[in-house]
């Protein structure tokens, strides 16, 4: 029954029972987190109140714990349930193919462009740093480690430690497996959908809690290093920052124009509420709801963006695992005092497209970094020196990271002509379902609860 328009003026009315204070966007509270920290960490370190600067770690590292408390299982679950959605998509071995040869491409631009800065720039040089003051990280990675650790001794032990690397290899076997037991393996698959569906749903409440966790994490990061750290690392960090500013402002819009034949302008208004999440949370796990939904939102089909955009939040990391370890490496061994050869830039480079799945899209980078620089035959106790920068460094990492992954798939969805254009020319930077702390739904979900056929041409 519609409304009558007395109840209609009551409720538009600016005074009466019927006012409703503006929602603030979920952006504006994400920048006013953002400021909020910064004034806050700045009093905590300046004043030196030790209870404002203990409560803005343990803030932040809430957070952090509720965003990986749920990691473990929506990697298990989305990968799974991933890897069988593809028996809806015709031609999936295509796709599947051609998404992981744009991952690589891509980040064999992003790694070069974080070689070419470091060259450039020496950030290593006039630090005032020394070897002294590295020292050696708790866990080194190795190739070994990489190969030998991808298979788990038992199914437990990766979710207590959070071992993803080897949670993806166990989801990936158990959704082959279902793929071939075909209709005997529906009662699991109708289970593993609405674990994901409750997992991303109590996901959305964590991500509320988004501007929240924002500000302890940056007040405590202010608080604890201060600006004169900062200012150590002042040539590194501008570099980081550059080198991801180029590739999310410069590489990816260029490739998206050229290549797709589409809107840069328009991609990024779609993309980003989970760009500025990533930004926040510095995991592209605990981004990857938001990703996927925004993936969907700008016209790629469920089924692929169900499978391309988990994949992608576990081996798609051209922040964390292309720009950062060749600038590392870089100032690394200028500390050191160690000359890289074009040889070693070679290795770098096979590095972060082979390797890049050790990041496993957690918050930082220290296992893809210690795989690097054990390559290379540098120190590492160079890991140390940047430990104490990451979490300043990572929040741009991430951010480029994710925003790669919701671009690969829209590529590839339009170079198979299967992307919805018209969705893409109407995707806007609105919150996605559930990332403003709200349950609606729209009328794309009601139409993908029927399974469709995803045509894909030769």
């Amino acid at each position: 029954m519609s409304a009558t328009p007395a109840s209609t003026a009551a409720t538009d009315s600016p005074s009466g029972s019927g006012f409703r204070i503006p929602k603030v966007p979920f952006w504006a509270q994400i920048v006013a987190g953002l400021v909020l920290g910064v004034v806050l960490g700045w009093i905590a370190r300046s004043y030196d109140i030790g209870w404002l600067h203990t409560t803005l770690d343990k803030v932040g590292h809430i957070f952090v714990q509720l965003l990986k408390l749920a990691v473990a299982p929506l990697v298990f679950f989305a990968i799974l349930v991933s890897i069988t959605n593809l028996r809806k998509v015709n031609n999936a071995a295509r796709l599947a193919t051609r998404t992981l040869l744009w991952f690589m491409i891509t980040s064999l631009i992003a790694v070069a462009i974080g070689l070419a800065i470091g060259l450039v720039t020496n950030p290593g040089a006039g630090t005032g740093l020394t070897p002294k003051d590295g020292k050696l990280p708790q866990h080194a990675g190795s190739w070994l480690d990489f190969l030998t650790g991808i298979i788990p001794n038992d199914v437990i032990t990766p979710f207590t430690e959070l071992n993803v690397l080897q949670i993806v290899f166990m989801a990936a076997v158990a959704g082959i497996a279902a793929l071939k037991l075909g209709e005997k393996a529906q009662p699991i698959l109708t289970l593993s959908e609405s674990v994901l569906e409750l997992l991303q749903k109590a996901l959305w409440w964590v991500i509320r809690l988004a501007p929240i966790g924002t500000v302890g994490l940056i007040g405590y990061a202010i608080a604890d290093y201060g600006w004169d750290l900062i200012g150590k690392y002042a040539t590194f960090t501008a570099d980081v920052y550059i080198g991801c500013a180029l590739v999310l402002f410069g590489v990816y819009p260029l490739l998206l124009a050229t290549v797709a034949k589409l809107s840069p302008i328009q991609f990024f208004r779609g993309a980003w509420p989970a760009i500025q999440l990533a930004f926040v949370s510095r995991s592209s796990v605990g981004t990857m709801p938001v990703t996927q939904k925004v993936t969907e939102r700008l016209g790629v089909p469920k089924e692929y963006a169900s499978f391309s955009v988990p994949f992608g939040a576990t081996t798609k990391m051209d922040g964390c695992a292309a720009i950062y370890p060749a600038l590392a490496a870089i100032f690394i061994a200028q500390i050191f005092d160690v000359q890289l050869n074009v040889g070693d830039y070679v290795l770098i480079a096979f590095v972060s497209v082979i390797g890049s799945a050790a990041t496993a899209g957690l918050t930082g980078a220290t296992v893809m970094l210690t795989l690097t620089l054990s390559t290379l035959g540098l120190p590492l106790e160079g890991v140390g020196l940047l430990m104490a920068i990451d979490p300043i460094l990572d929040m741009m990492r991430t951010a480029t990271n994710v925003a790669g992954q919701a671009l690969v798939p829209v590529i590839v969805s339009a170079r198979e002509k299967i992307l919805d254009h018209e969705a893409y020319a109407t995707a806007s930077s609105s919150p996605v379902d559930g990332s403003d702390g709200s349950d609606r739904s729209d009328d794309s979900e009601a139409r993908d609860a029927e399974p469709q056929r995803v045509p894909v041409t030769a």
